[in-house]
């Protein structure tokens, strides 16, 4: 019975998606119909609603539910478009973004997780307040993502005897899994695209750094107040009883020289071009560094696990869970994502022409408000580093012939360029599928006995909390 109405349910939303997908050659060319996000959203309201109705259901069911919501858009877009189309496009998904994604959470999951930082770790505020702002520091420099995996282990075992730690996890998502990674193409996915698109590497260095102050600033003030408040309420006799002595160290330091080696593997690929591809495939081409950069990173994710002793790993409480959910997850969201990367990218002749209109003033101007924004709002729901291009874009179309649109963006609109590498980025923070590693905290502090938001409880979070700095931080500079 259950088979018959998913059956039914594929074939009258296959009419409904397909209807209007007929027409279009090329999703990079022509716009799909916006009822062609319908997928999407399912898949996005999946990760709101089925863990807070069972959320046993959602832990045994969550990779079948993601295929479900995938295969909602895979079948009729191949039946409504060409064969050619659909599968350049999937495999274009698949090779080009989503294994080279995986690729890279899963070098810095498995290195950071054979880091410990032994010794005392006693979760006062003082102590939470300056792990977090060491990760934040760390994220421009070793990515968002390595960042993360590396400090949210130790804070975890900091806070093991707190009560109330929902709100650390929280801010150390809002802080070292995003706004920390601002002030290099390192840091964030989204700058790192523009630094392939010409714009100087120290550039988001000088521009961003004192937005980034700003709202770093706020939001650990903000968090130390709040952390010690329950310290106070009645959690500072227990962790006084704790706090005996034990040196500080590290065990599994080696791991820490792998790191680099993803560092230099991710910027060797985004600057050096030996021009060599392998043959085309459905005229897909792919560039040897690319190749050669997710080999390394499978490689010393083998080195780590290989040489790293497993006596680290179980004081880490290392597990494959989190690593498992996000890639069966993020499978199905970057296959759904693709009609609204489609539509944003066909301008002012997509469904979504309005969002396109309202960054220009009638004069053609950019609105460096709305940019920040936009920009942010749909980073926080959609894959923050295409969005971040496709407003790149927008914004540099009103470049000179003789000028390229990174130099354009960079010495003529430069506030515009701010406002969408700080939308991107920042905003990125708002919601659990925002930026990668903000899922992968969750899915850790989960396995930790740690029960986070919900959803919608993390977007509350977020719209309390960050909705006023970035308001704050958006009338400042725009």
């Amino acid at each position: 019975m259950k088979i018959k109405y998913i059956n039914l349910l594929l074939f009258f939303t296959s009419i409904a998606i397909g209807g209007d997908v007929s027409h279009a050659a090329h999703t990079h060319d022509h716009s799909l119909p916006l009822y062609s996000i319908i997928p999407f959203i399912g898949i996005l309201l999946s990760i709101a609603f089925i863990p807070l109705i069972s959320a046993k259901f959602w832990h045994n069911n969550f990779g079948k539910i993601s295929a479900f919501w995938a295969l909602l858009f895979i079948i009729p877009f191949f039946v409504f478009t060409s064969f050619d189309v659909a599968i350049y496009e999937m495999l274009h998904v698949f090779l080009l973004e989503y294994i080279p994604f995986i690729m890279l959470l899963l070098s810095l999951f498995v290195i950071s997780g054979g880091i410990r930082l032994k010794g005392t770790l006693v979760g006062t505020p003082l102590l939470n307040t300056i792990l977090i702002f060491i990760g934040t520091l760390l994220a421009s420099w070793m990515g968002t993502t390595g960042a993360a995996m590396l400090l949210v282990r130790p804070l975890i075992r900091a806070n093991n005897y707190r009560k109330y730690k929902v709100h650390t996890m929280v801010f150390f998502i809002f802080l070292v899994a995003n706004i920390g990674g601002s002030l290099t193409p390192l840091g964030d996915p989204p700058l790192f695209l523009g630094y392939l698109n010409g714009v100087d590497f120290f550039w988001t260095t000088k521009k961003l750094l004192l937005p980034m102050i700003y709202a770093v600033s706020i939001l650990l003030i903000i968090y130390f107040l709040i952390d010690s408040y329950f310290y106070n309420k009645r959690e500072f006799k227990t962790i006084k009883v704790l706090a005996h002595e034990k040196k500080l160290g590290i065990e599994g330091g080696f791991n820490f020289l792998l790191i680099l080696v993803v560092i230099f593997s991710v910027l060797i690929s985004g600057t050096w071009k030996p021009n060599i591809s392998i043959p085309s495939i459905f005229g897909l081409h792919l560039e040897f560094q690319n190749i050669l950069r997710d080999v390394i990173l499978l490689l010393v994710s083998i080195v780590s696990w290989r040489f790293t002793s497993k006596i680290i790993r179980e004081k880490n409480s290392f597990t494959w869970f989190p690593i498992v959910e996000v890639s069966k997850l993020f499978a199905g969201i970057f296959v759904t994502i693709v009609p609204a990367i489609s539509i944003l990218r066909s301008g002012e002749d997509g469904a979504l022409a309005f969002i396109i209109k309202s960054v220009n003033n009638t004069n053609g101007e950019p609105i460096n408000f709305m940019y920040f924004w936009l920009t942010g709002i749909l980073s926080s729901f959609l894959d923050n580093a295409p969005t971040y291009l496709v407003f790149f874009n927008i914004a540099g179309s009103g470049s000179p012939e003789n000028l390229i649109i990174s130099d354009y963006l960079m010495n003529y609109v430069p506030d515009t360029l701010l406002a969408i590498s700080l939308g991107a980025v920042f905003m990125g923070a708002m919601t659990y599928i925002g930026n990668a590693p903000n899922f992968m905290v969750k899915s850790i502090a989960e396995e930790n006995y740690i029960k986070m938001p919900s959803f919608f409880g993390f977007l509350g979070w977020s719209i309390i909390i960050l909705i006023p700095v970035f308001l704050f931080i958006s009338f400042i500079f725009f």
